[in-house]
């Protein structure tokens, strides 16, 4: 056996026990440190105290009993060193071959409302990380183990074998490094937060710390793997804390099409619907009651709306799983289900609902969260568009004057042409969408697609531009809908030619000066 001491000192206590004791069993010598030794002696397991090793007490409230060369030199000398081997020799130094630890639970700690930087600071290890990473650097030598999902596996191949594989060895460390790693970015991230320091203000160096809360089934296409991760320390819940109460296992363009469809819900705080196929909504409303919002967004786009993930800022009750029945939807999003509609909507056992309670917390979330995308060799990272939607400061510059209702109509329009995929034109009138085109490479085929969608209905209706008009083609198409008033952010070296076509179809134009690029 050439594992012959082991030095545990964990936190989490999870499955602790039954491996200490199974270490004991193989005649393993065990070494720990206070909570942890407690509990073993508690359990019968045989302990020696750090203290016995370091020939030094537990000081500063154990702040320091492991910061010792016993321990250090015990982990770090490189077995097949003979010169390391004789210098542990010439100070009395006994070799630890096994290392257990996880850590302080700093981000536990840091979760409770109120705590203090007094108390999250007292809930930083020190002595843990050093020795996780002293032990994953000498691996070779030296077994380290961060998480209790790994106990069974490596007891299993010390029983098997008296050791542990050099290939096991390497994923050990490399999971120890990733412990050390996530816990020092859990610390920067608090810390940054309260300095306004942190990854969100794009410092020179970035360290991003997100944990697994799944594996999903498979990415945008089967041939992809794909897992969904969460920020440790939110500040509100958003879809990856969300609770999932009925259905199968969400996929990656579940989640993906999920995110598009509550993030534009929670644009609105009347009652609002929004149906999105392939994180583009085809169906947007809102009304005085979510049943109304509902039923306007789906026959916004019928076709469309099947398989599509709807989203509501309200309660789905009795009456609007009733309305949703007959509809094949993949996944349904809202702060919570009445108890009366569960009944209704369980008889689709494929469906997946998904509740996100606090929705003061999910827009808190979504106003601070940034959009990161890999690109070849890096990363590109940007605050997220939560600029808000205010028609006092529009500025409109046409002959043709809007009303009351169409400042009403256009900031519907403008609140949801920010969510569709540019280039993007929306349609809308009274609080519902019309005709969507989304993504096109040119803003006129965008516009005919929305205006074709539209058909009869455009007559009247309200036209929003994610960007500015490079020609005035996208107007003269307008004004042969009949569409009544356009809003667009402006900025174009053409504005003028478009302002001139506007003012010749008598259509009202207004300009917001903020452009909604989302590609």
């Amino acid at each position: 056996m050439s594992v012959r001491r082991a030095l545990i000192s964990v936190s989490d206590k999870t499955g602790l026990e039954e491996f200490a004791r199974g270490l004991a069993e193989l005649g393993i010598e065990i070494i720990s440190t206070g909570g942890t030794a407690k509990a073993l002696k508690e359990a019968g397991v045989p302990v020696t105290p750090v203290s016995d090793v370091t020939g030094f007490p537990e000081i500063l409230e154990g702040r320091v009993k492991t910061l010792h060369p016993a321990v250090h030199a015990g982990i770090l000398a490189r077995r097949e060193s003979d010169e390391h081997m004789a210098e542990l020799e010439g100070h009395n130094i006994e070799s630890i071959d096994l290392v257990v630890v996880n850590l302080y639970p700093f981000k536990e700690t840091v979760s409770r409302r109120g705590v203090s930087i007094e108390e999250a600071l007292e809930n930083i290890d020190i002595g843990g990380p050093t020795m996780i990473r002293a032990a994953a650097k000498n691996h070779k030598g030296v077994i380290v183990v961060v998480d209790p999902e790994e106990y069974g596996a490596v007891l299993q191949e010390l029983r098997s074998y008296g050791d542990v594989s050099q290939e096991r060895r390497l994923l050990l460390a490399a999971a120890a490094f990733r412990h050390t790693a996530f816990y020092d970015s859990v610390i920067s991230e608090f810390l940054g937060r309260i300095s306004k320091t942190t990854w969100r203000s794009f410092p020179s160096q970035l360290t991003l710390a997100f944990e697994k809360v799944n594996d999903l089934r498979y990415g945008e296409n089967p041939h992809q793997k794909a897992a969904v991760y969460r920020d440790p320390l939110p500040r509100g819940v958003g879809l990856a804390g969300a609770q999932q109460i009925q259905g199968k296992e969400l996929s990656y363009n579940n989640l993906n099409d999920a995110q598009a469809a509550w993030a534009l819900a929670l644009e609105f705080m009347v009652p609002a619907a929004v149906i999105v196929k392939h994180a583009n909504p085809c169906g947007v409303a809102v009304a005085g009651n979510h049943l109304e919002a509902y039923m306007k967004a789906y026959n916004a786009d019928t076709v469309s709306a099947f398989g599509g993930i709807v989203a509501f800022n309200g309660p789905v009750d009795k009456k609007i799983a009733d309305a949703m029945k007959d509809v094949f939807f993949e996944v349904i999003i809202a702060p919570w289900f009445n108890p009366d509609a569960l009944p209704v909507l369980s008889a689709k056992k494929n469906l997946r609902l998904i509740q996100v309670p606090d929705l003061d917390g999910a827009r808190a979330a979504l106003a601070v969260d940034m959009d990161l995308r890999r690109i070849a060799g890096g990363i590109l990272i940007q605050e997220s568009d939560a600029l808000g939607v205010s028609s006092e400061e529009w500025n409109c510059v046409t002959k043709a004057q809007p009303e009351k209702i169409d400042h009403i109509e256009l900031e519907f329009a403008w609140r949801v042409v920010k969510h569709v995929k540019s280039n993007a034109i929306v349609l809308a009138r009274g609080g519902q969408t019309l005709g969507v085109g989304a993504g096109q490479m040119n803003r006129i085929d965008a516009a005919r697609i929305a205006i074709q969608h539209t058909g009869e209905k455009a007559k009247g209706a309200y036209l929003a531009s994610d960007a500015f008009f490079p020609f005035p083609d996208v107007v003269e198409a307008a004004a042969d809908a009949g569409i009544r008033a356009i809003v667009q952010p402006g900025g174009s070296i053409k504005d003028e030619e478009s302002i001139k076509m506007a003012d010749e179809k008598g259509i009202i134009m207004i300009f917001t000066g903020t452009r909604h690029f989302k590609h």
